[in-house]
């Protein structure tokens, strides 16, 4: 993709930020060491579209965005790398690939391994002062990924198949088509 953003790929990077902003922080379930979310969707979407730079800038904006509207905790760079990560991470198994089960569970698994079993529990023991072995960190957070590695492997798949590429794109001034979708 080019470095330039045409107007109608920065209104829908806009529209993508803006949902991403509403899944992660009005319809999440939030606690203190762990969230529950989708906002991998629009995630993968802009990850699909805009590839791996974008879609970090993408989620840092939403980041930056979502704590100063809606902050929970107090600022931390930690968790604005994670978002810098999962962008990278979603445009590199996304952009200008064919949508396959295993792009779908590799996808889910690095970012589950990397962020949400490598980095959260490291910047949570930081920010909190627990030891990084507590359970408090550690419990709740392999539940987590017990349930929802499979459901975000599924719906991650089942959104980007049934999801009018062709259609989305197809006005948008400087968009390189691709025939993988």
């Amino acid at each position: 993709m080019k470095n330039k953003l045409s107007t109608q790929m920065l209104t829908l990077m806009g529209l993508l930020i803006a949902l991403i902003i509403v899944l992660s922080n009005i319809l999440a379930i939030d606690t203190q060491f762990l969230k529950l979310t989708f906002a991998f969707i629009p995630k993968m979407i802009m990850g699909m579209i805009f590839g791996p730079f974008w879609t970090a800038v993408g989620s840092v904006v939403a980041d930056l965005i979502g704590n100063t509207m809606f902050a929970k905790a107090p600022f931390f760079f930690g968790f604005t790398l994670n978002k810098i990560l999962e962008g990278l991470i979603y445009g590199y198994f996304f952009y200008n690939k064919k949508i396959t089960w295993k792009n779908c569970i590799l996808c889910t698994v690095t970012v589950t391994a990397l962020i949400n079993l490598g980095l959260t529990p490291l910047w949570l023991s930081m920010l909190y002062n627990t030891p990084l072995n507590s359970w408090i960190i550690w419990a709740p957070r392999l539940v987590k990924t017990a349930a929802m590695l499979p459901i975000q492997t599924i719906v991650m798949y089942g959104v980007a198949k049934v999801l009018p590429m062709e259609r989305l794109t197809r006005n948008i001034v400087g968009f390189r088509r691709t025939e993988s979708w």
